[in-house]
């Protein structure tokens, strides 16, 4: 068995450790409201430390991804739709993409 054999057996059975323990252990509702939470947010999270990485890097000027996260931040603030916030966030970035390459 060759080595990148083993680490695929090794990070499969981690993923799905993580998936089968809980269903194994868990078998009556969960009422306590602090865990419900912790769950309920847990997506949330995850997403935004992989998204937030890639919203500053991506552009060519760091300052573009800023300003594209600052213009998120306000439009998702006002519960703007999720597509319309994807909007006005790349238009942020070309706007001052079009502004640093004027500068």
């Amino acid at each position: 068995m060759s080595i990148n054999m083993k680490y695929i057996l090794v990070m499969f059975a981690v993923t799905q450790a993580t998936r089968i323990i809980p269903i194994l252990l868990v078998r009556k509702k969960i009422n306590n409201k602090f865990i419900i939470s912790f769950f309920y947010y847990v997506p949330y999270v995850t997403l935004s430390i992989m998204i937030f990485p890639a919203i500053i890097n991506a552009p060519e000027h760091k300052a573009a991804g800023i300003v594209a996260f600052v213009v998120g931040l306000i439009a998702s603030w006002y519960k703007d739709n999720m597509i319309f916030v994807s909007i006005l966030c790349c238009l942020a970035v070309f706007v001052t993409e079009f502004i640093i390459g004027i500068i």
